[in-house]
Order: C-alpha cells, then sequence, then structure tokens
C-alpha cells in the first residue's frame, strides 16, 4: 500500500513538470527525496497506514528544515499539502 501511494505521489510530481513554476520544480524534486526515504523507512518497519507515511514525510520535513529559507520552506509545504490532497 505504501509502496502505490509513494507512486502516485512521485507520479503527480512528474505530471507538474510541463507546467510548474520554477518554484515548483524545486519543491517537487526537493520533495521527492523525503517521499521516497519516508516510504522506504515505513517498509522496512512494516508500516502500512497512509497517514503514518504523510507523518514520517512530515518529520522528515520538519528535522531538514534549516535547508530552506522560509520562503522556500512555505513553497514545499504548500506542494506537500496539495500532494496529499490530490493523491486521495
Amino acid at each position: 500500500m505504501i509502496q502505490q501511494y509513494e507512486e502516485k505521489l512521485l507520479t503527480l510530481i512528474d505530471q507538474m513538470v510541463e507546467t510548474a513554476s520554477d518554484d515548483e520544480l524545486f519543491a517537487g524534486g526537493y520533495l521527492r527525496g523525503h517521499i521516497s526515504l519516508s516510504a522506504a523507512n515505513c517498509e522496512m518497519e512494516g508500516i502500512s497506514s497512509l497517514e503514518a507515511m504523510n507523518q514520517a514525510v512530515d518529520a522528515s520535513l520538519t528535522q531538514a528544515q534549516s535547508e530552506l529559507n522560509p520562503a522556500d520552506q512555505l513553497i514545499v509545504k504548500e506542494m506537500w499539502t496539495q500532494l496529499q490532497q490530490d493523491a486521495l
């Protein structure tokens, strides 16, 4: 279940490429790593809940918060929220 959800999220990011702004391209690329890492961790731990997967991505983004300036943090957070809604 986690793998399918990860694939759906990554596909949504890929589908944005043709029409995305530079900021959206950056956020999509940045999120890809966090989504894939969180999915792999969930699978290794035997977690199959999509809610737990979303929480893992949230935690990963929070831990890496210092990598981004506040404006970029907002762009990434907004895209992550939109991806979660679109993946349902």
